[in-house]
């Protein structure tokens, strides 16, 4: 239990340090000298406020300062931000990402795309025709034709990078391969709907999910599940802050309702919004084991080392679902792991359910030929594992992907990128609110943020609106579709299960829209918001949050959105769609 006690002691120094981050550095402290603790909670907003440096709000994009100016703030106001520079360091020489600001994802990546050049280039001298692995990837994907049952009832032979990505996968979200099984499917749609299809909602069980947002993986679940005749449900979230109905949520855990000996259902959570940044307690979990649930921990959302944050020997979730990706910024394709309690797996039917299951082999520039040059086991400066050098060649050639994606999250560490992470997100959420059109006096401001504000424990997601002088809203298919072509990348969601006070009525009318305006039926799931969002991550920095500000401010011009129409006509744009 080494791995598991280690991770409980750097989930409490994160823990520590995120409630206490007035606390002064422990270099800065001299002998003798008493160090003065501020709550945390009273002077981080004021302390993010104040690092803007601003007096009154920017009514047009010319007033914004200068990238140095306010970075130089951040780092006066948060000195911690300033010790978070080896996450720079490794941006810079691994990832190349300087010219594209990626904020429409989240995930673990798996590789760097500096590990990639150096595949393409083992490959190239391993073969006389080099473009057959110009655009090789690291692995290839096969489709498993067994059900989830059988596949893990059987031994079933995987080769050594799937067994070796497995173990790393394994240790990486802080799991013990004694205890779960795990499963590897083409995508989270894929992963939720092996579940639904195996869980035995057809002895009249329950489905209740934890979701803010819109999510199709979430709704194939549901659909699986209500088609064996399961009870569908959903928590509701209050407006504006999108908080968790607790009393409703409480009553639907505690419901006797479809209850048979087998159990209650399944409870489906996800330990923060992929959309709004809503933090959740993990107590729900426990909420739900003790009247009977199962449990299945999405962490789809959470972002790298996040999972060292949860005690899972005191939650023990029966499944989980991760996603992987293969390299961030260049390449958001890749799969989801499904883990399973192995005390679990009885309890599946054996549907001939054969959709989803992959296996993972080599990729076809790991040839023969790579592996004939005399070699010497060298260390890799950047990194803790072996490398093979090609002599001949003089060219590092590696051993097996190290997963360099994985590797530089371990190396950054919980607290530095948790640390990094909290000066972003409420630096950017209070740049966002410093937006105003002119002469708006005490009306709307050019953002609308739905969830946190500026908040100590907030997540790294940002749901918002943008809305022109006339206090219209802004489409955010405009929106993210604008940002793209000033090569920022953004993302688009549905809000939805929202929960509206009694005062709050007319707003209700005002923002609600259908889902899908050409649908007849009107249930009340098709009724929500749409809104733009963005997600920060480790290795997001201060200039791809500057660079999103500056954006969004343009819209402060009324007419910016015309001289995007015709810029991009006299550039000769076939369709011109905004």
């Amino acid at each position: 239990m080494q791995q598991q006690s280690n991770c409980i002691i750097e989930a409490s120094r994160a823990c520590f340090n995120t409630c206490c981050v007035n606390l002064p550095h422990e270099d800065e402290i001299k002998p003798g000298k008493v160090a003065v603790v501020v709550d945390p909670r009273r002077g981080f907003a004021s302390a993010i406020i104040s690092s803007l440096q601003r007096t009154t709000d920017f009514t047009n994009p010319e007033s914004l300062p200068s990238l140095q100016d306010v970075l130089s703030g951040l780092n006066a106001a948060f000195p911690c931000y300033s010790r978070t520079v080896l996450a720079d360091d490794i941006r810079a020489r691994e990832y190349h990402l300087s010219n594209h600001v990626c904020l429409d994802y989240v995930g673990n990546g798996l590789f760097s795309h500096s590990q990639v050049q150096s595949s393409i280039l083992s490959a190239e001298m391993g073969s006389t025709t080099s473009s057959a692995f110009s655009n090789a990837p690291f692995f290839n994907i096969s489709c498993n034709s067994m059900n989830l049952n059988s596949y893990l009832n059987h031994k079933v032979d995987e080769s050594d990078f799937q067994a070796s990505l497995r173990a790393r996968i394994t240790e990486y979200m802080n799991l013990f391969e004694e205890e779960y099984a795990v499963v590897f499917t083409a995508n989270q749609a894929s992963a939720f709907k092996l579940i639904a299809d195996s869980y035995p909602f057809n002895s009249n069980q329950s489905l209740l999910t934890v979701y803010d947002y819109e999510n199709e993986a979430v709704q194939a679940m549901v659909d699986s599940a209500t088609n064996q005749g399961a009870r569908a449900q959903s928590a509701a979230f209050i407006w504006p802050n999108f908080r968790i109905d607790s009393r409703k949520l409480r009553k639907q855990i505690a419901s006797k309702s479809n209850t048979r000996n087998r159990g209650r259902g399944l409870f489906v959570f996800p330990l923060q919004s992929r959309m709004t940044g809503v933090r959740y307690s993990y107590q729900w979990m426990n909420l739900a084991r003790g009247h009977g649930w199962h449990v299945l921990l999405d962490t789809c959302a959470l972002g790298a080392k996040d999972m060292e944050t949860l005690g899972l020997s005191l939650f023990q979730p029966d499944f989980l679902i991760g996603s992987f990706f293969k390299v961030f910024g260049l390449n958001p394709s890749g799969f989801c792991c499904l883990f399973i309690r192995k005390s679990r797996v009885s309890d599946l039917t054996q549907l001939s359910t054969t959709m989803g299951i992959i296996s993972l082999i080599p990729a076809v520039n790991e040839a023969p030929q790579c592996r004939e040059f005399k070699i010497n086991q060298q260390k890799d400066p950047s990194s803790s594992k072996t490398t093979e050098v090609n002599t001949e060649h003089e060219t590092l050639i590696e051993e097996n992907p190290q997963f360099r994606g994985l590797d530089h999250a371990d190396q950054l560490g919980l607290i530095l990128i948790s640390s990094r992470v909290r000066c972003l997100v409420n630096w950017l959420v209070n740049a966002f609110l410093s937006l105003r059109h002119p002469h708006s006096g005490s009306g709307p401001s050019l953002i609308r943020i739905y969830g946190p504000r500026i908040k100590l424990d907030r997540g790294p997601a940002i749901a918002f609106n943008v809305y022109d002088w006339e206090g219209e809203r802004v489409d955010p298919n405009l929106v993210q579709k604008l940002a793209d072509r000033n090569n920022i990348s953004l993302s688009c969601g549905f809000l939805k299960n929202i929960c509206f006070p009694k005062n709050s009525e007319q707003e209700k009318e005002t923002l609600l829209e259908m889902r899908n305006r050409e649908e007849k039926r009107k249930t009340k799931q098709d009724w929500g918001l749409w809104v733009a969002s963005i997600s920060i991550g480790m290795l997001s920095n201060f200039e791809d949050v500057y660079r999103v500000w500056g954006f969004v401010s343009r819209f402060l011009d009324a007419d910016f959105v015309e001289k995007e129409r015709w810029r991009y006509t006299a550039l000769n744009q076939t369709t011109v769609e905004i």
